[in-house]
């Protein structure tokens, strides 16, 4: 499971952003929408896969963060935070 907070800038939770998960293997990307409290969380991944994890909402983005097959921790805790414009 990788889970987290969507994190405006400032530091505060950012309901309704968009968390984009890609699987290294396949490409499939899933998504999710953070809750009320910024909240996320992706449930029965494959640990066999690198995994690339990134939000956005309202032109911005924040990096993107690998979860590696070498993480061997059932549970990955990620926080994510918009800092930049999306290239258009």
């Amino acid at each position: 499971m990788i889970e987290g907070t969507v994190l405006s800038s400032a530091g505060a939770p950012v309901p309704g952003a968009i968390v984009l998960l890609k699987d290294g293997k396949t490409l499939q990307v899933r998504s999710y929408i953070a809750q009320q409290d910024g909240r996320y969380r992706f449930y029965g991944l494959s640990t066999d896969v690198n995994w690339e994890l990134r939000a956005e909402k309202d032109g911005l983005t924040s990096k993107t963060k690998t979860v590696s097959v070498f993480d061997s921790h059932p549970s990955v805790q990620l926080n994510l935070k918009l800092v930049k414009k999306m290239k258009t």
